[in-house]
């Protein structure tokens, strides 16, 4: 059997965001294994655009990454208590491509955020849009990263051995979802 394809979606853009951080710890903890932090610096979906051009190449690049994946981690910052707008853009933007990437993919979702709840409930919005998609969320260990500016060292690894025992664990529960 090959090795596993784990997919990375961050709800933030920014380039040192925490959220891509602990992707970047959940897949050195995944391992080992072939890590692809999706990009979702997309278009605003707009429904006329769709009608005059289609769906844009870089879309369809992430619906086939989801397909091609044999598991996805999700992190989300917490903006006005939800997930990105970032994060639902790229959602809607799935959902127009053709076939069902997300249909039974192992899937499991964290966040990372400023604030004492750690994102939760922007985690707990982001585990409803993925309902329509029906793909496999892991319901455990949560990993809700409060004060996520502050737990990462300087070389970007989680410096609380809690979170990283948590994320380890839900890695290992995300890599038997997936079949390895």
């Amino acid at each position: 059997m090959s090795e596993p394809i784990l997919l990375g979606l961050s709800g933030s853009l920014r380039k040192g965001a925490t959220n891509r951080k602990l992707l970047r710890e959940a897949a050195r903890l995944f391992e080992p294994g072939t890590f692809i932090e999706a990009d979702l610096n997309l278009p605003l979906y707009d429904g006329d655009h769709e009608a005059d051009v289609g769906v844009p190449e870089m879309v369809q690049l992430l619906a086939d990454q989801i397909a091609q994946a044999h598991a996805v981690v999700i992190s989300t910052p917490e903006y006005n208590k939800g997930p990105s707008g970032v994060l639902k853009n790229a959602l809607d933007w799935v959902s127009r491509t053709s076939g069902k990437p997300w249909m039974d993919k192992p899937v499991a979702v964290m966040s990372a955020a400023a604030g004492r709840a750690g994102g939760e409930r922007a985690q707990m919005i982001l585990r409803s849009f993925m309902v329509p998609f029906q793909p496999r969320i892991l319901q455990g260990p949560e990993i809700h990263l409060a004060d996520s500016s502050n737990e990462f060292d300087a070389d970007g690894r989680l410096s609380n051995d809690r979170y990283e025992h948590t994320l380890k664990a839900l890695m290992q529960k995300l890599r038997t979802e997936a079949g390895f």
